[in-house]
């Protein structure tokens, strides 16, 4: 069980990475593309004697910027699993910052209550809305829509959209293990790390 939970850590971990890095990569390369053509054909125009060399670098990079209109798509599709990856990370290590604040102003038998309660109002929300997500996923799937300016590389609108019910399902167990905790005493809070301890000290430095 250890060792599944140490690979399940690390495949967040590494999705977040590889969806940050992955959706850096992108926008960079549009944009580079995006704005390489004009100084290209601005030397062209300069330097007639040289247009053989500027004229093909600038219609290169043009033709790759106006080829690249699923970069927006891709982009977006990135950020979704770096969002949905972030929560599930973020439930395992640190919890919700508010509840904790609020949490740690009673004594531990009554912070571990609220804890349990609040930890089963986020089980039932996470549930519900991987239940509806993956109802509208078989919706999509029915369908076959193509995913808007990716259809042309095969991906539809359903294999975007898997990384909500998955994300969800995600956050569901890492509250699971939460809710395990709480009852066997292991921790009080939502989170393993203490946010709101965190914030206090931080915002304590800077006044």
């Amino acid at each position: 069980m250890q060792a599944f939970n140490f690979l399940w850590g690390k495949l967040e971990e590494f999705m977040i990475t590889l969806s940050l890095a992955l959706m850096t990569l992108i926008t960079f390369v549009y944009v580079l593309f995006n704005n390489l053509y004009s100084p290209f054909y601005d030397l062209a125009d300069a330097y007639p004697s040289l247009e053989s060399v500027f004229l093909p670098i600038a219609n290169f990079s043009i033709t790759i910027a106006q080829e690249m209109t699923w970069s927006v798509a891709l982009t977006k599709l990135f950020f979704a699993m770096l969002i949905f990856f972030g929560a599930s990370y973020g439930v395992r290590t640190a919890g919700h910052i508010g509840i904790d604040a609020l949490v740690k102003k009673f004594n531990t038998p009554t912070q571990r209550k609220i804890s349990i309660i609040a930890c089963l109002a986020c089980l039932i929300y996470a549930a519900l809305i991987a239940y509806a997500s993956s109802e509208w996923v078989i919706a999509m799937f029915q369908a076959k829509i193509g995913a808007e300016d990716l259809q042309h590389f095969g991906i539809q609108l359903w294999h975007i959209g898997l990384i909500i019910p998955i994300g969800y399902l995600m956050i569901f167990m890492r509250f699971i293990e939460i809710f395990v905790r709480l009852l066997k005493g292991q921790q009080n809070g939502l989170g393993l790390a203490d946010e709101a301890k965190d914030a206090i000290k931080l915002q304590e430095t800077e006044i």
